[in-house]
């Protein structure tokens, strides 16, 4: 599955707008699977955009994590005949009925930035085990050794276990060595930060606080790991994490993130919202600028997919996400001692 740049594919994606005479009047449905994160709400806005800017209408739902509300929203949605609906999965297996039922009713369906394994879908992300890697590599450079925690998502989600498979991609021969070990690991229901955040206060007593680093699959969970870390008078060790959040940039400045991956959610909406449009008007999924194929997830389904590449944001780099304007200078640097993060001074 080849892997495109964002500069890239909004060229391309411009290119292909501009030159097809779309119709307007189509109806563009997104799912949403929760908005308890900062980052939805920066998706949507970018998808809006570009459904709107041609002409098009955006209608959504959010189904609050829950799987039986999605299935109710998703029927909801159909019943609107829209031209396409975008799915944020709550649960990948638990919406794959739904998943047939958009097909049934001859919409097309986008697995946005989360996987369900149809093949009639079109699956739209940044590189998942990618982000995984890179999570693990900016931990290890801080922390080459000792005992490491694992604070993954959510059982049913398949990017934690995408994000997982790339970190022990990362670790694997330094665990099988000794050099690293795993001294905790474990799911965080729905990915909530207080979840993630009792999750680690289990570890650091059944490690008697024993604990070097800590590989947390997103920010949101960053922070509650964070929490516990500074009760407990150890905030500083490394800690990985991902989704660009604000709070995250400046606990990367201040130095109790190591870093952040960001998966510009502008991007990633603005690409999907392209494909939604050109579905929409009836240009055919395999051929849709930058898609290829991915099988990677856990049932082997072969899907017509894009995947982005992230960004990871460390101290070192940390003006990159505020030379993008994704984050205020103010924001990023908060609190933050002078002259020990260049971008701040």
């Amino acid at each position: 599955m080849k892997k495109l740049t964002v500069a890239l594919m909004g060229a391309a994606f411009v290119s292909s707008v501009a030159g097809s005479a779309f119709a307007e009047g189509k109806t563009i449905a997104v799912s949403w699977k929760t908005f308890q994160e900062e980052r939805w709400k920066t998706d949507e806005a970018a998808i809006k955009a570009v459904v709107e800017a041609n002409g098009d209408s955006y209608i959504s739902t959010d189904a609050q994590t829950s799987a039986q509300k999605q299935a109710a929203d998703i029927e909801s949605l159909i019943a609107q005949n829209p031209d396409v609906i975008m799915v944020v999965a709550y649960d990948s297996d638990a919406i794959l009925p739904s998943i047939q039922k958009i097909s049934d009713a001859g919409i097309a369906a986008i697995a946005y930035d989360v996987q369900f394994e149809d093949p009639n879908a079109l699956y739209i992300t940044f590189d998942n085990v990618g982000v995984g890697r890179i999570i693990a590599r900016e931990v290890r450079k801080a922390q080459p050794e000792g005992n490491y925690a694992f604070i993954k998502g959510d059982k049913g989600d398949p990017n934690a276990t995408f994000l997982f498979q790339g970190m022990m991609e990362v670790l694997k021969d330094d665990i099988d060595s000794g050099k690293i070990v795993n001294v905790c690991e474990t799911f965080t229901d729905a990915w909530k930060p207080d979840n993630a955040q009792k999750n680690m206060e289990q570890c650091l007593t059944s490690t008697n606080n024993e604990v070097d680093a800590v590989l947390s699959e997103n920010d949101g969970m960053a922070s509650g790991v964070v929490a516990a870390l500074e009760a407990q008078g150890m905030a500083g060790i490394p800690v990985g994490g991902q989704d660009g959040d604000l709070a995250a940039i400046n606990r990367v400045a201040l130095g109790t993130q190591t870093v952040s991956v960001w998966k510009n959610a502008v991007d990633l909406g603005t690409v999907a919202a392209e494909a939604a449009v050109a579905l929409a008007n009836g240009t055919p999924m395999d051929q849709i600028q930058g898609v290829g194929k991915f099988s990677g997830g856990a049932k082997g389904v072969e899907m017509n997919s894009i995947l982005l590449e992230p960004t990871p944001i460390t101290k070192d780099n940390i003006g990159v996400a505020i030379d993008a304007g994704h984050i205020s200078k103010e924001q990023a640097c908060a609190g933050v001692a002078a002259g020990s993060v260049a971008a701040c001074d």
